[in-house]
């Protein structure tokens, strides 16, 4: 299988543009006569299906919450990423494209990270007419703060609730098309299968969570927009019903899966305080702009941390990386955090925690100015820990987060399956092997606003208006007896162990072997632990309740399956991949500050997976797109 990008040609400033100019169009009359089936309504989900339907494609719209803002975009904390250059400190599109690129280690397309950048602007005007609530300074210009992998101000905010905000503007309009009949809404229904057609994506199996009921949509192209796969780890900052399903059942129908390896660990998470939780909390990235990351220089100093004196702390970010300091980007500082923990520096009960201390910046700004820009941050963290963080540190530790990795898409967004699109955290496109903070809300808005509602049209213009195969075709009684004969199976075993202990024990085998960094033995460890793991679930799991009613056991299980096979193909990447990059730290391949070496000769590609099946191993085979640099010069990433 040969991989095309399908990479405009042209300068790397004008690819969008000229691409746009040559694109194929769909005429204002002819739309209303397309469907397009959106799988979730996230940002990236929501954007493309207001914008879809205001353009007058019929648009239906899948949800598995009971509201569509419940969406986990809602969680973004921080900010979003835009070259503003409203501090007048230096910003341009081109910097953004480039600490993008860099910040993902070069692992990264240029063509599809500079648009990013492009459009960044444009995300910001969209969302002020919306109404989203930005923070402004007192000159009534939109404010910025700093974050890691920058040094300048470009990340706009509304406090710390910047995903919940900018997703009620997608939600509103949407939910416009919604009442002007432009989108279909279904909340509480997940996507069990994709229907393909004559070599195209043509529609969807989804079950109605509530009654139970097996239903068939047709449309002419299906848009997945359904997030990441971070709660393969069990414990991760990711909502409990955020999961792979959709992007893993594309896979299992022929979509390429590409760079599962790379997963982000986020340093700025409460740690874990015991085997009851079922997640983690994230404290947002922007608290590094004012808080100051240290440890006690001496191993078990269990002093408060108020009484230890400035000599006596490690302030191991700002020594170790004076040009960047505490604003390093997230695996950096995450990997550093394991570090110091390592040398038994760590702090707390369990001694996996660092210290991330706002004393210097209330001292400096007064208690007023960072309450007005962290209050809500620090009351979440006063409720769940239990300590006022106005007066002493917080206690943090790096926790699993976001992926990099996902379904392959070329420059269009579309997957290897014609007609089949991806977009948001769904796809693997814009982030290489590490996101910069602030760029997955950037990159779903952009994705949905303005990227897929002008590329979709390219693709539907080549098909047949108003062509229907009909949901009794034999392509859809195949999907969907495939997707009832899992759920029958699932519920037939009768086991002795429940979902949950499967699950955690599978995320402690991939936390602890796929986490912040890997080795080849490890991982050729956790492959045949996952393997005997995933046998029992298949004879051993007990799913209670029945399948024609609400049963959220039965959801999970299903999810569960298939974190399963991902954890598989995750180690077989990270194993495959034999250098160190971003987030993939391989031991063997590291510098000995603990840096990690690329390997741009060898390794200089997106590795796209092909499923193949499963019979006691999961059966892939690797595809590779080779990625060219013709704008940025490759070289180790330095924040020194």
């Amino acid at each position: 299988m040969k991989l095309d990008g399908k990479i405009p040609e042209g300068p790397l400033e004008q690819k969008w543009s000229l691409h746009k100019k040559n694109m194929k169009l769909v005429a204002p009359n002819n739309r209303r006569k397309y469907e397009v089936i959106i799988v979730g309504t996230g940002l990236a989900g929501g954007a493309a299906a207001a914008s879809l339907a205001e353009m007058g494609y019929k648009v239906k719209s899948f949800c598995i919450q009971d509201s569509a803002r419940r969406a986990h975009s809602i969680a973004a904390q921080g900010g979003i990423n835009a070259a503003k250059n409203y501090p007048n400190d230096g910003d341009s599109v081109w910097r953004l494209f480039y600490d993008t690129i860099k910040g993902g280690d070069y692992r990264s397309r240029e063509a599809n990270v500079y648009r990013l950048a492009e459009v960044a602007n444009n995300i910001i005007d969209q969302a002020v007419a919306q109404g989203v609530p930005f923070a402004r300074e007192y000159s009534g210009l939109l404010a910025n703060r700093s974050f890691g992998g920058a040094q300048v101000s470009r990340t706009f905010y509304a406090r710390g609730q910047t995903g919940q905000q900018l997703l009620l503007g997608a939600y509103q309009a949407m939910m416009r098309q919604v009442q002007e009949g432009g989108v279909e809404y279904f909340p509480r229904h997940e996507m069990l299968e994709v229907v393909i057609i004559d070599g195209k994506a043509r529609g969807i199996i989804t079950r109605d969570l509530v009654s139970g009921e097996i239903v068939r949509h047709e449309a002419d192209a299906v848009v997945l927009a359904t997030g990441g796969y971070g709660n393969v780890f069990y414990l991760s900052t990711n909502a409990k019903n955020s999961n792979v399903t959709a992007a893993w059942r594309a896979h299992k129908k022929g979509a390429l899966f590409a760079n599962p390896c790379y997963v982000q660990v986020h340093p700025t998470c409460i740690p874990v305080s015991g085997d009851y939780q079922s997640k983690l909390t994230l404290m947002s990235e922007s608290l590094r702009n004012d808080g100051r990351v240290w440890v006690p220089r001496k191993k078990g100093d269990d002093r408060h941390p108020n009484d230890i004196p400035d000599e006596e702390r490690y302030y191991y970010l700002e020594e170790r990386y004076p040009s960047f300091g505490n604003l390093v980007p997230r695996d950096v500082a995450s990997r550093n955090a394991k570090l110091v923990c390592d040398e038994g520096l760590g702090v707390g009960e369990t001694g996996l925690a660092v210290y991330l201390d706002f004393r210097d910046a209330i001292k400096r700004d007064g208690l007023d100015t960072i309450s007005a820009k962290y209050g809500n941050l620090f009351d979440m963290y006063h409720n769940i820990a239990g300590e006022n963080p106005y007066k002493q540190p917080m206690k943090i530790y790096p926790a699993v987060h976001y992926t990099m990795g996902g379904l392959w898409v070329d420059y269009n967004l579309m997957t290897n399956v014609p007609g089949l699109f991806a977009t948001g955290e769904a796809n693997f496109s814009d982030h290489g092997a590490n996101r910069l903070g602030a760029s997955a809300l950037m990159q779903g808005l952009s994705d949905g606003y303005f990227v897929l509602p002008a590329t979709i049209g390219n693709y539907l213009a080549d098909e047949e208006i108003g062509k229907r195969y009909g949901t009794d075709h034999a392509e859809f009684e195949k999907a969907a007896g495939e997707a009832q004969a899992q759920i029958d199976k699932l519920l037939s075993i009768k086991g002795k162990r429940t979902i949950v202990d499967f699950h955690r024990t599978l995320g402690k085998i991939v936390w602890d072997n796929i986490g912040i960094a890997r080795n080849a033995e490890d991982l050729k460890k956790a492959i045949k632990e996952i393997q005997e793991l995933r046998e029992e679930f298949w004879t051993n799991v007990y799913v209670p309740g029945e399948k024609n009613n609400y049963n959220k056991y039965l959801e999970f299980a299903g999810r569960v399956a298939d974190f399963f096979e991902l954890a598989e193909l995750m180690a077989k990447d990270a194993l495959d991949r034999e250098e160190s990059c971003g987030c993939h730290l391989r031991e063997e391949y590291q510098s000995e500050e603990g840096e990690a070496i690329r390997n741009d000769e060898d390794f200089s590609y997106v590795a796209a997976w092909e499923y193949q099946g499963v019979n006691g191993e999961l059966k892939e085979q690797l595809h590779k797109e080779n990625l060219e640099f013709e704008f940025v010069e490759l070289k180790q990433r330095s924040y020194k």
